[in-house]
């Protein structure tokens, strides 16, 4: 699901609203998130999951094609741990599907 699908199912529940009010509703969650995870800040959603950045230090590397050491600089990604709700939603869906 991306977000104009998001938007278009919000849309459908929610009739009373314009697909407008919802795309800007929607645009400054996701955009709340990322300022927020941006600033180092963890995101908790109850039921849903945990967002958190993590820190990678700086280390030294190995160029496969010639051997030869190199710096890798610091980063930070987002880690996903999906909450107990989800998981057990996750896992009653792939129980149910026979191939």
């Amino acid at each position: 699901m991306n977000r104009s699908d998001l938007v278009d199912e919000l849309a459908e529940h929610f009739q009373h609203l314009t697909k407008n009010d919802i795309e800007l509703a929607v645009n400054t969650i996701l955009d709340a998130m990322q300022d927020a995870l941006a600033a180092g800040h963890r995101i908790e959603i109850r039921g849903f999951g945990c967002f958190t950045v993590a820190h990678r230090p700086a280390r030294i590397g190995r160029n496969p094609r010639n051997g030869e050491s190199v710096a890798i600089p610091p980063t930070r990604s987002i880690r996903f741990k999906p909450g107990k709700a989800l998981r057990e939603a996750v896992d009653k869906q792939t129980t149910t599907i026979k191939l």
